[in-house]
């Protein structure tokens, strides 16, 4: 048993020698496909959200308990909002790799076309509409009537129009702007969402502007507010052929309140698409955990949505990520219904470079049969020069000092290790030295 094991191990051991430039060369191949494909992505991201208390920091922290569950730490950045957001996507020391953005931030004449090669888009996540909440004594006070029916009654009026980082200031600027209203007729407040709705039910100001998702908890109060009340873009449909980003969408009656009948009839609203952006040099196999994410969180039905809307890869004013694409062409790849995400990226990952790599090692590998076969037999060949000396040396050298050499081989060789399919080698030496031995028994001349 132990002689059989040791011939085991020797066999094991030739082999592994013969084949070890083979192997060292897939595992060299091996390691420079990894390092350059890169398949495994970063554990930690940081999102760029908005304020404490609005829709995209609850969106966030979403997004982080979800991304946690493949072992993916997200770092919930809480900022101004969309301007903000861009501003630090392009700052690539801020650390940010992705952020929520409105539809309409990036349109400003800030953004040059250097500055959007930076960032991709990674599809539109929920339509975001313009909240435009006003007090209905101030409508009385102004106008004389309970409702403004007008972005042109505004004049006069003391508006909030949201803080210099986010992105409702960009919108509402354009608003103003293409209904021919002079920003200096009217006294813009620039507050953040918090203390401005304080502002508005004490009275400090007469109106103010969200622009954000139902979900956001401040628009959810004020539309249970009494005096509070919602505009109605009347002219909605003619600002979503205006401005590309916007579409024109309704506030259900009732959709509120059922019981209550809150709102007591549709509202029509404009509203944004918000994007999830990120640098165009984030990890692909991030850029997927974010997708199937936002399919998860933005996927169902809502106020202004059916089931399966969102997201989608439309209104997006940046390109889209092609990993993103994928998704949204292909679904979830299939492997990680099946594989942790991580074993199913590695392998969607690095099939095509494995593909390549055999292809290249198979031609390669026919070298190693032959070279493992020489190196065993010549453990007994290297024995015939030595043989082949005693042999042509007979008559020419004593007898006796020949059939000791040739004792003395035979040992050797009887001490080699070959495996048993070549043990044949090592019998045939051993007769060929019988052979000389008995022609120099006989004294028959080499």
């Amino acid at each position: 048993m132990a002689q059989m094991l040791r011939h085991t191990l020797l066999s094991a051991r030739d082999l592994l020698i013969t084949a070890g430039p083979f192997i060292l060369l897939a595992l060299l191949l091996l390691g420079l496909a990894y390092r350059l494909l890169d398949p495994a992505p970063p554990r930690r991201v940081v999102l760029a959200t908005g304020t404490e208390q609005g829709a995209y920091a609850e969106f966030g922290k979403r997004f982080a308990q979800i991304l946690k569950r493949h072992g993916i730490s997200v770092e919930v950045r809480i900022t101004e909002g969309s301007a903000e957001n861009l501003a630090l996507l392009r700052n690539r020391e801020s650390g940010v790799d992705v952020a929520f953005v409105q539809g309409g931030s990036d349109a400003g004449p800030a953004a040059s076309d250097s500055d959007r090669t930076e960032l991709v888009s990674l599809g539109s996540m929920f339509y975001e509409p313009v909240w435009l909440f006003y007090r209905e004594d101030a409508a009385r006070r102004w106008l004389k009537a309970p409702a403004l029916t007008s972005l042109a009654q505004l004049p006069g009026w003391r508006v909030n129009i949201g803080s210099e980082g986010s992105g409702v200031s960009v919108v509402m600027g354009r608003i103003l702007e293409a209904n021919a209203l002079d920003a200096g007729k009217l006294t813009l407040v620039r507050k953040g969402p918090t203390p401005a709705v304080v502002d508005l039910i004490d009275g400090a100001i007469d109106a103010m502007v969200f622009v954000s998702a139902p979900e956001a908890l401040m628009v959810q109060m004020l539309l249970r507010t009494p005096g509070m009340r919602l505009f109605d873009f009347a002219q909605a449909e003619a600002y979503s052929r205006r401005f590309e980003f916007m579409s024109p969408v309704t506030l259900p009656r009732g959709i509120v309140d059922l019981a209550l009948d809150q709102p007591p009839q549709d509202v029509r609203l404009v509203a944004p698409t918000a994007m999830l952006v990120a640098r165009e040099d984030v990890h692909p196999a991030l850029v997927q955990l974010l997708v199937q994410a936002a399919q998860e969180v933005h996927g169902g039905a809502g106020w202004f949505q059916h089931k399966g809307d969102f997201p989608n890869t439309r209104n997006t004013e940046l390109p889209i990520a092609s990993e993103a694409e994928r998704i949204y062409r292909s679904g979830v790849p299939w492997l990680q219904r099946y594989l942790p995400f991580w074993l199913a990226n590695l392998i969607d990952r690095m099939l095509l470079a494995l593909i390549s790599i055999v292809a290249v090692l198979i031609p390669l590998s026919r070298v190693v049969p032959p070279m493992y076969q020489f190196r065993i037999r010549s453990r007994v060949f290297r024995w015939y020069a030595q043989l082949r000396k005693v042999e042509e040396a007979i008559g020419k050298r004593p007898s006796g000092e020949l059939l000791r050499e040739l004792d003395g081989l035979e040992a050797r060789i009887g001490r080699v290790n070959v495996p048993l399919s070549y043990a044949d080698e090592l019998y045939t030496a051993r007769s060929h030295v019988a052979m000389v031995r008995q022609r120099l028994l006989e004294g028959s001349p080499s």
